[in-house]
C-alpha cells in the first residue's frame, strides 16, 4: 500500500495519487487514520486540536475525499465560540468545504471514479484529511481549477448566488450594497454583481478600501462610521437596490430604512453578536434583542423585501443547491469569477487562523491545508 509521503510540489504528488489510482483501482492509498481539527470547548482559538480518528468508509451513495484544503468561514468561528445554533455539540469538528481527491466510492455511488479532482460542501466535518460526502454534494473541479480555489469556493459563491440570482433576482445595473465586503462572500457578491453591470457599494476597514477598488467596488465605505450615512451623501434619497448584510443587529434596521423601493435586504450572518475571539454573553444578547421586525402590512406599504440566507439549512435539498453551483462553475470557466485566497494554514496552524480572521485581516478566504 502506498505510504503517505512529502512531495516537492503539489502537482507531482497529484500526479502520483492519479498514477496509483489508474492502477490499483478501489484498494485505497493511505495507511492509518485520518487528521482532523477538533473544537474541544468552546473559547478562544487555542481550544483547536489536531487528533486522529479512523478512516471513515462511504456507504451507498458517497464517496470519500482525500483533503487537499478546507475553506474556513465565519459561522466555523462562531462555532467555536459557542454561538452558533447549528453547530454539533462540542466537542465536535466544523467545516463546510473542501477540495481534493476521491479516493473511495460508496456501492452504487455514480458520477465520479477513484481519481477525480472535486470541490464538495459538507455539513460539517471539513476540518478533516478525509471527508465522506453525498455524491450530490461534490463536483468536478474544472482543469484550471487549483484545490486552493476550489476550496475557497463552494459555500461563499453559492451563498452571494442565492441570495443575488436565485432568490434575489439581481436587475442588471441595480445598486447593490455589501457590508463586510473584503470577506469570502463579499467579493464572490462584488463578481456576480459585475456581471450585472451594477453600482457596487462596499463597506470595510479603511486599511481594506484600496483591497475594494482593485476588485471593482465603485463606492468603498469606513465600516467604522455610519454606512447609511455615508451612502445618503453619495445617492440622496434615492436608496439602494439590493443590501446584502451579515453582522445584524441594529445594522439590519439602518440597512432596511436605506432601501429604494422595490429594495431588498438579506441577512446572511449576525458577526454583531460576537464582541472578541471568545463567547460574551451581553453582546450576543444585545445584538439579538436590538433586531427589529417588519410586519407583512409594513412590508407592503414600503414595496420593500427582507428575506434570509443560510446555506447549511440547503444541505439537505441538492434540487436547489447543484444548479446554483453548476452555474457558478460555468460562470468561472468564462473568466467571471475568481476566489481570493488570502493566506493558508496548516491544521496544526488552525488557533492561528482563527486568530487571523478574528483580528479581521483576512481579504477574501483563509484556508487550512492537512
Amino acid at each position: 500500500m502506498l505510504q503517505r509521503q512529502l512531495c516537492p510540489s503539489g502537482d507531482e504528488i497529484d500526479q502520483h495519487i492519479q498514477k496509483y489510482f489508474k492502477d490499483r483501482s478501489g484498494l485505497g492509498f493511505y495507511v492509518g487514520g485520518m487528521r482532523q481539527v477538533w473544537i474541544t470547548k468552546a473559547g478562544a482559538p487555542k481550544v483547536l486540536q489536531v487528533r486522529e480518528a479512523p478512516d471513515p468508509a462511504p456507504k451507498a451513495g458517497e464517496l470519500r475525499i482525500a483533503v487537499r484544503a478546507s475553506g474556513i468561514n465565519f459561522a466555523d468561528l462562531m462555532a467555536r465560540v459557542g454561538l452558533y445554533p447549528d453547530a454539533p455539540k462540542l466537542p465536535c469538528v466544523v467545516g463546510y468545504e473542501v477540495s481534493g481527491v476521491v479516493d473511495a466510492l460508496g456501492e452504487h455511488t455514480t458520477g465520479f471514479q477513484v481519481g477525480d479532482r472535486v470541490l464538495a460542501m459538507c455539513y460539517f466535518g471539513g476540518y478533516s484529511d478525509r471527508v465522506v460526502v453525498p455524491s450530490s454534494q461534490a463536483l468536478k473541479m474544472p482543469a484550471r481549477m487549483s484545490f486552493e480555489t476550489g476550496a475557497a469556493f463552494p459555500v461563499v459563491y453559492v451563498t452571494a448566488h442565492n441570495m443575488m440570482l436565485f432568490t434575489g433576482h439581481l436587475r442588471r445595473k441595480s445598486s447593490v450594497l455589501i457590508l463586510s465586503a473584503a470577506g469570502g462572500v463579499g467579493l464572490a457578491a462584488m463578481q456576480i454583481a459585475k456581471t450585472r453591470e451594477c453600482t457596487i457599494f462596499g463597506s470595510a476597514s479603511v486599511s481594506k478600501h484600496e483591497f475594494l477598488r482593485e476588485h471593482g467596488c465603485h463606492h468603498v465605505l469606513d465600516s467604522s462610521r455610519d454606512f447609511a450615512d455615508q451612502v445618503r451623501a453619495i445617492v440622496g434619497d434615492r436608496g439602494i437596490d439590493l443590501i446584502l448584510d451579515p453582522v445584524g443587529g441594529k445594522s439590519w434596521t439602518r440597512a432596511y430604512e436605506l432601501l429604494a423601493p422595490c429594495g431588498r435586504l438579506v441577512a446572511f450572518g449576525l458577526s454583531a453578536a460576537t464582541g472578541g475571539n471568545t463567547r460574551n454573553w451581553l453582546t450576543a444578547a444585545a445584538s439579538v434583542l436590538s433586531v427589529k421586525s417588519w410586519s407583512p402590512m409594513q412590508l407592503m406599504g414600503d414595496n420593500k423585501t427582507v428575506s434570509g440566507t443560510n446555506m447549511a439549512h440547503l444541505f439537505a435539498r441538492p434540487d436547489l443547491v447543484e444548479p446554483q453551483l453548476a452555474e457558478l462553475l460555468q460562470m468561472y470557466e468564462r473568466g467571471e469569477l475568481e476566489p481570493h485566497v488570502d493566506r493558508t494554514f496548516s491544521f496544526d496552524e488552525a488557533a492561528a487562523a482563527h486568530q487571523y480572521i478574528h483580528d479581521r485581516k483576512a481579504r477574501g478566504k483563509v484556508l487550512l491545508v492537512p
